[in-house]
């Protein structure tokens, strides 16, 4: 089940003032155990406010009426957030790689009882956050958020884990492999929110739909000849738009009426396509000179 949209937008702003409360007791605790790691974490949650602020402004921006300029509205706010905090993500995770092999060649001697308390405070947060955005995740900027506190938080854990392991071994190189672990996983995260999300801005075809699938439900509606020219694309999170043009024998307005409205029913229940244009023309006329993308689907001959 998920919440409403609507609600996130106060937990993402709950969530930033959380995030800089945690900031602000891991650097203090940094500075005053001498823990190098605390401080290097507490920048690193640092990081999650810009994404957190970006996704809050998608959010409300996502919800503005269309305008004379922005005709479609705001839907891309959302869309356009993800792609930046997958960004973020992915420049993130290089730079934790980098450290994490930086610190494995020189190990640095660690407080594991600072260390430990705190990790499990800024687990407390991070996974409340998770917790809060998780029913919304469904929302690709959502999901990011989700992916990014979801790391945070299995970092947290893990660091838990590494300072009782270094307390009782004294092995200093678990915490950089540690970090290798969670840089990896940020970076296989962000890439896939970036991929998805600059799928949608290139308007490519949803990744659920198959378009061969489309054009046969719309042949199957009576008085349909012809479909081409169709073009589906994600105008927003749950919101798919549609243009094609389609091919009918000659008849009255109303006949035509009664084809498209069948039609839109059919897309609307079957693929949840609710924003469509659709181009009526007659059919058997020879077809335009050049090339349709994609080829035209016609109703086969039985």
């Amino acid at each position: 089940m998920h919440l409403p949209l609507e609600g996130m937008t106060g937990i993402l702003g709950a969530a930033v003032v959380a995030t800089f409360i945690l900031v602000a007791v891991e650097l203090t605790a940094g500075y005053a155990g001498h823990s190098i790691a605390l401080i290097s974490d507490a920048l690193h949650n640092l990081t999650d406010v810009p994404t957190l602020v970006i996704s809050w402004l998608g959010m409300r921006w996502a919800k503005r009426p269309p305008t004379a300029e922005k005709t479609y509205g705001y839907h891309r706010a959302g869309i356009l957030a993800a792609f930046v905090n997958a960004t973020l993500l992915a420049i993130l995770s290089l730079f934790l790689l980098y450290e994490s092999i930086a610190r494995l060649r020189h190990p640095v001697e660690v407080q594991t009882g600072i260390m430990l308390w705190v990790s499990v405070f800024a687990l407390l947060i991070n996974s409340g956050i998770t917790l809060a955005v998780h029913s919304g995740r469904h929302d690709l900027n959502i999901r990011g958020v989700w992916i990014h506190n979801l790391g945070d938080a299995l970092s947290n854990v893990a660091i838990v884990v590494g300072a009782l392991s270094i307390r009782w071994t004294g092995a200093l190189w678990i915490d950089p492999v540690i970090g290798i672990g969670i840089g990896a996983m940020v970076l296989w995260s962000g890439i896939g929110i970036l991929r998805e999300s600059s799928h949608i801005l290139l308007e490519g075809l949803p990744r659920e739909m198959r378009l061969d699938a489309v054009a046969a439900a719309v042949l199957r509606v009576e008085g349909v000849q012809e479909v081409h020219d169709i073009h589906i694309w994600t105008l927003g999170t749950d919101l798919t738009a549609l243009s094609c043009h389609i091919c009918i024998p000659d008849m009255h307005m109303e006949e035509s009426e009664r084809v498209l409205k069948q039609v839109r029913d059919v897309l609307a229940h079957d693929f949840k396509i609710t924003h469509t244009t659709i181009q009526f023309e007659r059919a058997g006329l020879p077809s335009e000179a050049g090339l349709y993308m994609p080829q035209p689907a016609r109703r086969s001959e039985t």
